[in-house]
């Protein structure tokens, strides 16, 4: 905070606090030509049944108003309120935070590393490691992948045993760690997409990944779209693409933005590019652990 709003700050809650004590003094002062304090204000109601006496406040409820006051200069005092200043405890809120979470984490580091001593395929049977994980789960990962893991248009199903990357405890350690980068350049413009090579191509993709009732000669055609393309260039001849590379598997028929004959021209065309960030320096590998045996737990 700049020197100007710092006191910009102190003057103007000082100004409100002495504003609300004049406020108070200037309520209980009796002004000229007020009614006595056994007469009425002159208000009336119901044909004057009902009248308004002039009473003054009563103590109790102003020495409130007073320890209020001197409460609020107390705290500003003791703690942060007035620009940048700090106050004499030398508390924050985020002190406090760092605070809590090395009393939390020296709380739960025993039981992580009592997990990290089980293989993942081991610590996925252990139910209540599993508890923990499903928690991991649903803070780090639902808000892309969904409460059950079935993902979402742009954010792959990792319910299924249909893995980009490889479903092995070791390759999602390796996927949680180091996070993963996708990208699939577009290929508008290509003399292979000219005409009825488009369709033609996306019919044979549809053909790799199970659906049925594609003429032949339509088959034979998108295969010929497909190598002419450089399609087989990631995906490969029969297009099993490599998991290695993270290229994906277009016979498992799963599409991570979609299937239909319109988004899958998109694809082709435009491209895609897809990010997962690492967890490594958020989680821990202890908590990667944890967090791995849920995910694998999800397929097995």
């Amino acid at each position: 905070m700049s020197s100007f709003w710092h006191w910009w700050v102190i003057v103007l809650v000082l100004a409100n606090i002495l504003g609300m004590v004049w406020l108070i003094k200037w309520a209980e002062k009796k002004k000229p030509g007020e009614a006595a304090e056994h007469e009425t204000t002159g208000h009336s109601w119901d044909e004057g049944t009902l009248a308004e006496y002039n009473r003054p406040m009563p103590r109790w409820w102003l020495w409130l108003f007073y320890i209020t006051i001197v409460f609020g200069l107390v705290y500003l005092i003791l703690y942060p309120g007035l620009g940048n200043f700090g106050g004499v405890l030398g508390w924050s809120s985020a002190a406090q935070y760092d605070r809590e979470v090395e009393r939390i984490e020296e709380r739960l580091e025993p039981i992580f590393a009592q997990y990290t001593e089980l293989s993942i395929p081991e610590l996925a049977q252990n139910d209540e490691a599993m508890q923990t994980g499903r928690r991991l789960f649903g803070y780090e990962c639902a808000v892309c992948h969904g409460v059950d893991g079935g993902g979402a248009r742009g954010f792959p199903n990792i319910a299924n045993d249909k893995w980009q990357w490889g479903g092995t405890p070791e390759k999602i350690v390796e996927t949680l760690t180091q996070g993963r980068s996708a990208v699939m350049p577009p290929h508008a413009g290509r003399p292979a997409l000219e005409g009825d090579g488009l369709d033609n191509l996306v019919a044979y993709v549809q053909h790799l990944g199970g659906r049925e009732g594609i003429s032949e000669d339509t088959i034979t055609a998108g295969r010929s779209a497909y190598e002419q393309a450089g399609c087989i260039a990631c995906h490969g001849a029969d297009g099993t693409g490599n998991q290695a590379a993270g290229w994906p598997n277009l016979t498992l028929g799963e599409y991570t933005y979609g299937g239909d004959a319109e988004t899958m021209k998109e694809t082709i065309l435009n491209g895609r590019s897809g990010e997962m960030p690492a967890f490594l320096e958020r989680l821990g590998e202890d908590r990667i652990h944890v967090l791995a045996a849920y995910v694998y737990s999800l397929n097995n």
